[in-house]
């Protein structure tokens, strides 16, 4: 679509749709990780090391993922590092920079409460939609996956 185009009504109302029922979805989703003393900020830096594997990342790779300014992450580090869950090491290719890395329980926290999440939505998918609708699901998610890159 070409920018000086004004939307359509149908992609305001499914701009509406889709960031009210991800909203309601995210905090669900949350409430059934059982992270209630994480802030999602630090739920999802958790997450992305997790996905490093063991490599670790820098504050400003994480703040750059989050799309955060680096002081914000800097704060959720600190808050992070202050419950145990991750630590900072040092870069063995380059010794001037610093890794944030899970500890053992933070890595515990952040696959329980993948696994955690993961079950719950699936399990909801399974009560509350039909064959035909997962599969709904399953194209919409592919549509807004494309929306999701640049």
């Amino acid at each position: 679509m070409s920018e000086d185009r004004e939307a359509t009504p149908s992609a305001v109302q499914a701009s509406q749709q889709v960031r009210s029922v991800i909203g309601r979805l995210r905090r669900r989703i949350r409430a059934a990780a059982g992270t209630g003393d994480l802030t999602l900020t630090q739920a999802s830096a958790m997450g992305r090391l997790l996905d490093s594997d063991g490599q670790g990342l820098t504050t400003s790779d994480l703040a750059v993922a989050e799309g955060m300014r680096h002081q914000s992450m800097a704060t959720t580090i600190a808050a992070l590092t202050a419950q145990g869950l991750v630590e900072r090491r040092r870069d063995p290719d380059d010794g001037r920079r610093m890794l944030i890395v899970l500890t053992d329980e933070g890595r515990r926290r952040a696959e329980d409460g993948r696994r955690a999440r993961g079950e719950w939505l699936a399990a909801e998918l399974q009560a509350k939609c039909t064959e035909a609708e997962r599969q709904t699901v399953i194209a919409a998610m592919a549509v807004l996956e494309r929306l999701g890159h640049d």
